[in-house]
């Protein structure tokens, strides 16, 4: 992996690795007011297209994601917020980056005052 890719990667991914999985729910996550066609998703996660259309039938499958609208051909689909699971796991993300964030602004006022 580049150096440019690690320093991108959120700490959601860090944590639990860069899974096509995992980087799929990191990004409906930080997009997760908007709606996005299949291509847009598997482009925007960083995830190729075999293995992206693995996951989507799961994905749907557990109500994780929902059809929202079409232009055209294009479906469009977002994350089901009203779902428990997802209602969960943003929440999760949220602490899970504001304990970092803490952490980093702890260090950081430790090397100030050295």
């Amino acid at each position: 992996m580049k150096k440019e890719e690690q320093e991108e990667q959120s700490i959601f991914v860090e944590y639990f690795g860069s899974s096509p999985y995992v980087k799929v729910l990191d990004f409906l996550i930080g997009g997760q007011e908007f709606d996005y066609s299949m291509t847009e998703v598997a482009r925007g996660a960083g995830v190729g297209w075999s293995a992206f259309t693995r996951i989507w039938g799961q994905l749907l499958k557990r109500g994780i994601i929902i059809p929202t609208r079409a232009i055209g051909n294009a479906k469009l689909f977002k994350l089901d917020k009203k779902n428990p699971f997802v209602e969960k796991l943003i929440r999760f993300d949220w602490e899970l980056t504001k304990l970092e964030t803490d952490k980093l602004l702890k260090t950081s006022m430790i090397k100030i005052r050295a």
